[in-house]
């Protein structure tokens, strides 16, 4: 561009589009909002005393990383675009980009001061838990695996307007604004030994100072929350914003309190609390698989709740409704069903009515199910903590779960996770089933234990739909299949590994099997499929790289999350089917599917979060996990990208967390209305 008089700052111009009621992408966006790398360099023309307002916005994708580009493979890589329509019928291209906060394992500025690893962790005292598997290279843990994340600004976290005191505690000039951010799980110790599930999963909440001009994003301090009051985190995965600004986490993957396979195994189980508690007997079961709050304070730090009464299942995505009462869910797991939660109270998730759907109709690749919601029960979560911590309940109190048929009409023949389980309820223990098995209970009643692997769950206000990921369409959802029952009323014809989008279509009036009425007007009452992925041999992969699924659609989504604002889906991978998982927004109006981001090889793409407006700046939050986590799949690449990965990554013990953002604004930018 041609510097002159006449022009100004690409500062002055983005703070000029801040006036405008909706910022395209780079600055709603996503984080540098429109700063580039050289932006002492960069000069526009001056902006319009009458500036043009947005129209629609679209997405120009990038295209896939192939054979050969293996800096593109080994890394985050953006090269998509969003194009702007303006009111006066011209438009605005603005090239996307991508930028950490951190790598995990980095020493980061701590909150009251010090200096504290990104992604650590600690036990049930706030002690740091050490690897020391290998001899002289001792150091605290830390997680390859961010995952779900809210960003909050200061006022929707704390009910009020910042002043200078809460920016210099936090240490901002700007607009101090909250990202919560989990981390699920780390992958191995630095002897190699696997840690799946071992370590208590950490939560920090980030103070952000906001460039009020620009939008930029820039960490100043890291708080670890303290987890010691709810028995510590057990494998948090996605997690979602409460409309009353809050994070809502997860803990998947429950473990099985009879240990009978329906569930995580007592050999993890036990780890996990030799890692937490210094004892591996201390850790009870019932204690996981329930839903964690995070409730922001103003000076940065944040008290975590655990709330007993929306089942305790696979938890992985939830989202709230716009009545701030109605949450759905989806349930992680093999034989896992689509779940409901209404509470008592709106912004209070403490007590409430808990569901399982039953599907009356089939669903299947082209048909739609009509949903019938079984009442599992009422609970305050008060009332099921003090069942485990109080009364200290036993599984066998609650059920006869038997693994080998009894010959017996009284018990209920059930399969979850694979596994065929003959249940008998005890007597009067209808409260603990529900919220303590819920799994087994929702079986027990006839729910459609039918989904493998339904995970994140977000929802479009406008047109009254959720959208829930299939990471796999297998296994119980696959006619014949051992796993499969067709009173379940979800039947597919064959295996799709690449997996899907189901959507759930809303309404109010709706009742539940006994007859009573729902009360609630965001209740999902049928289910169709939105998106399909497509299984392909790895020889016919149009990139050479030994993809098993189309790369041009989706394979596994996992983190879903809805724009309003852009009308647009976007959809994170966790995927065995692609080299590189994708980030990809769909248009639910123009039925396009863009590519936008692609993740380091065998990395997920982990903590998507779509915020509209934060003091009117737009963000588009991705993390990813576990670059480098090798297997056959990778057969192709892994010996052109392992070490540029393992240069990038700290041999595959980091991972990125941070966001979408853009290039430096073209001065196409500047339009003048009509």
């Amino acid at each position: 561009m041609t510097n002159s008089a006449n022009q100004h700052t690409r500062r002055e111009v983005i703070k000029w589009l801040a006036s405008i009621p909706f910022l395209p992408l780079g600055a709603m966006a996503t984080s540098a909002a429109l700063v580039g790398c050289n932006d002492d360099k960069d000069v526009v023309v001056a902006p319009p005393v009458n500036p043009a307002k947005l129209k629609s916005a679209t997405f120009t994708p990038m295209d896939a990383p192939k054979t050969g580009e293996w800096a593109a493979i080994a890394t985050t890589t953006v090269a998509s675009q969003l194009n702007v329509t303006w009111d006066n019928n011209t438009t605005s291209t603005y090239k996307l980009g991508y930028k950490t906060f951190f790598k995990t394992g980095e020493s980061v500025d701590k909150l009251g001061g010090g200096k504290i690893i990104a992604g650590s962790y600690y036990d049930i005292n706030n002690k740091p838990i050490m690897d020391n598997s290998v001899a002289g290279k001792e150091r605290q843990f830390f997680s390859d695996c961010p995952d779900g994340s809210s960003l909050i600004s200061f006022k929707q976290a704390t009910g009020k307007d910042f002043t200078d005191a809460d920016k210099k505690a936090l240490g901002v000039s700007g607009n101090p604004v909250f990202h919560v951010v989990q981390f699920e799980y780390t992958t191995r110790d630095q002897g190699g030994n696997d840690m799946y599930g071992k370590l208590p999963s950490p939560i920090a909440v980030l103070s952000l100072d906001q460039d009020p001009k620009t939008g930029h994003l820039e960490l100043k301090k890291y708080h670890n929350v303290d987890m010691s009051k709810v028995h510590g985190l057990w494998i948090t995965c996605g997690a979602s914003l409460s409309p009353w600004g809050t994070h809502l986490s997860s803990e998947e993957y429950e473990p099985d309190a009879f240990d009978q396979g329906a569930g995580t195994d007592s050999k993890t189980l036990k780890a996990y609390s030799k890692n937490l508690y210094g004892d591996e007997t201390k850790a009870n079961p019932y204690n996981y698989g329930h839903l964690p709050e995070i409730v922001v304070n103003a000076d940065g730090t944040a008290k975590a709740i655990k709330h007993y009464c929306l089942g305790r299942i696979s938890h992985e995505l939830i989202q709230v409704m716009p009545d701030n009462r109605t949450a759905v869910m989806g349930d992680d797991y093999t034989n896992g069903a689509f779940f409901m939660f209404v509470a008592d109270k709106e912004k209070d998730l403490s007590a409430g009515t808990l569901y399982a759907a039953k599907y009356t109709t089939t669903l299947t690749e082209t048909t739609t199910g009509k949903i019938q919601w079984i009442k599992l029960g009422h609970a305050t979560s008060k009332e099921i903590d003090d069942l485990v911590n109080v009364q200290n309940i036993k599984p066998e109190q609650i059920f006869e779960s038997l693994t080998t048929d009894p010959k017996d009409p009284s018990y209920t023949k059930v399969i979850l996770s694979k596994k065929t389980l003959w249940l008998k309820l005890k007597s009067g223990m209808e409260k603990a089933a529900a919220f303590l098995e819920t799994h087994r209970y929702a079986a027990y009643l006839g729910a459609s234990m039918a989904f493998t692997k339904m995970e994140g769950t977000t929802v479009n206000i406008k047109d009254k739909v959720a959208y829930s990921a299939l990471a796999n369409i297998q296994d119980s959802m696959i006619k014949d299949n051992a796993a499969w029952t067709a009173t379940a009323n979800v039947t597919f014809a064959k295996k799709i590994s690449a997996g899907g989008i189901v959507a759930h279509d809303m309404d109010k009036g709706q009742s539940d099997s006994t007859n009573s009425a729902i009360n609630s007007e965001w209740v999902p009452y049928q289910s169709h499929m939105l998106l399909i992925g497509k299984d392909i041999d790895a020889a016919s992969d149009p990139l050479g790289i030994g993809n098993t699924s189309d790369p041009n659609n989706i394979a596994s989504a996992d983190n879903l999350k809805f724009s309003e604002t852009l009308r647009t889906l976007f959809i994170g991978e966790d995927s065995g089917n692609h080299v590189n998982n994708y980030l990809w927004a769909y248009n639910v109006d123009t039925k396009k599917l863009d590519r936008i981001l692609s993740c380091p090889a065998a990395a997920e793409s982990t903590g998507l979060h779509a915020v509209d407006s934060i003091h009117g700046w737009t963000y588009i939050m991705s993390n990813f996990q576990h670059a480098g986590d090798w297997n056959a799949l990778h057969d192709k690449v892994k010996g052109q990208v392992a070490d540029l990965i393992d240069k990038e990554f700290n041999n595959r013990f980091a991972a990125a967390v941070g966001y979408l953002t853009a290039d430096p604004i073209a001065p196409s930018i500047e339009k003048k209305s009509s």
